[in-house]
């Protein structure tokens, strides 16, 4: 009689779940996720719950398939030799294949200060611990934001729709992966929310202290309550296993996702590092990344050899509150084009991406591998019925671009 294959998908994002739900393609897959909450977080909302206009969990109920065990516990290490994943608690799971997901959080600042003193915003608990102190600050208090990507750009127009006091410091430049023409638009509506924006050589922040900010140009900026999004990194569960890392800590995998190390470990999302080639952090690229690391899993099971990364991006978009947004093209390769949406269309835009991820999450759930608009001309892999781990199945079609950070 043969027995179940086990998959231990580690890491409950973006990119985890859809793995997750493209492994119950086969139902002699037992599938368990590792995570250590017990609920959904929309990441892309973070910004949302901080501003308090969005709560930005959902119950894995929602967006998980049926036929997936939910593990609740945080890994401590990944044992490759005994293909066991060792818990904090002490407890531990084996698997026969893994799927390395644990996604990025916010990198550790380097600058004087900031690590006792800034309010970082790359994870849920973080995103927890500012709305407090943002509470508590008195509503004309000066609210500084650090970092001028995406993330800081709509955080602090988020805080000022809300009618907080925000300066944000972006350092060289405001909005480095968009295109100038977007870049403007979001100066324009910024100013119009009324956050003072500081960039260019002297906006670097060089310390920060319990209530101010001080700048590479030598002004200190008063601050009740610093936000911290300058950058982000990824924790160092498979550097702590033994496993080869890039520089900043993702598993390094050959152009099929799987570890240079071991065969029977695969990663997705924002952890994963392709021949030393990572895909931009975002939600737009781990939706891509989960099903065809599942997409390797299924095809060894196959006997098959594994196809290929392929990942496009369609867009970049963000928030400057609730009633304006950009939605700036891209080229496949995530170059930007000199296209975009702004205004009420543009958060329209934003909006409909950040329902529709939960939408594509839970239909993937449903129908794990069918066709849909992204993959015309893709034929959907039927299910393998309980014929054993070395049974026959076409290897699922990689799920496609969803616009997005």
């Amino acid at each position: 009689m043969n027995r179940n294959t086990e998959v231990v998908v580690v890491g409950g994002g973006y990119a985890g779940v859809m793995a997750a739900n493209r492994l119950t393609l086969r139902d002699d897959v037992r599938v368990t996720l590792v995570n250590p909450r017990e609920f959904f977080v929309e990441r892309i909302r973070l910004h949302q719950r901080v501003g308090g206009t969005h709560e930005a969990v959902r119950d894995y109920r929602e967006v998980l398939a049926e036929g997936v065990r939910l593990l609740v516990g945080t890994v401590d290490r990944i044992d490759a030799a005994g293909r066991t994943v060792v818990l904090a608690d002490g407890g531990s799971v084996g698997y026969d294949h893994l799927v390395y997901a644990v996604g990025s959080g916010s990198a550790e600042p380097r600058v004087p200060g900031a690590a006792e003193y800034a309010y970082p915003m790359g994870g849920l608990e973080e995103a927890e611990r500012l709305r407090p102190a943002l509470d508590a600050a008195a509503r004309t208090a000066p609210v500084t934001v650090v970092g001028g990507g995406v993330t800081g750009i709509e955080t602090a127009a988020e805080l000022a729709e809300a009618g907080r006091a925000v300066t944000l410091v972006a350092g060289r430049v405001l909005g480095p992966s968009l295109h100038p023409r977007a870049r403007r638009t979001v100066a324009r509506r910024l100013g119009r929310l009324g956050v003072r924006v500081l960039d260019g050589p002297e906006a670097v922040v060089t310390a920060v202290t319990r209530d101010s900010v001080r700048l590479s140009g030598g002004r200190e900026l008063p601050s009740a309550v610093t936000v911290w999004t300058a950058g982000f990194g990824v924790p160092d569960l498979a550097a702590r296993s033994g496993l080869t890392t890039d520089a900043l800590g993702r598993l390094l995998t050959d152009e099929t996702l799987t570890s240079v190390d071991d065969d029977r470990i695969v990663a997705a999302g924002d952890s994963a590092a392709p021949s030393g080639l990572p895909f931009r952090m975002s939600c737009q690229a781990a939706v891509q990344l989960g099903p065809q690391a599942a997409r390797t899993v299924l095809s060894r099971l196959a006997g098959e050899r594994p196809a290929p990364v392929s990942v496009g991006f369609v867009a970049q978009c963000l928030s400057l509150g609730r009633h304006a947004g950009v939605f700036q093209l891209t080229h496949k390769d995530d170059t930007v084009r000199a296209v975009s949406v702004g205004g009420r269309t543009g958060a329209g835009l934003k909006e409909f991406i950040c329902r529709g991820i939960p939408w594509q999450l839970a239909y993937e759930a449903r129908k794990p591998g069918v066709r849909t608009w992204w993959a015309k001309g893709q034929e959907r892999p039927e299910p393998v019925r309980g014929t054993g781990p070395a049974a026959s199945a076409t290897p699922a079609a990689p799920a496609g671009p969803a616009a997005g950070r």
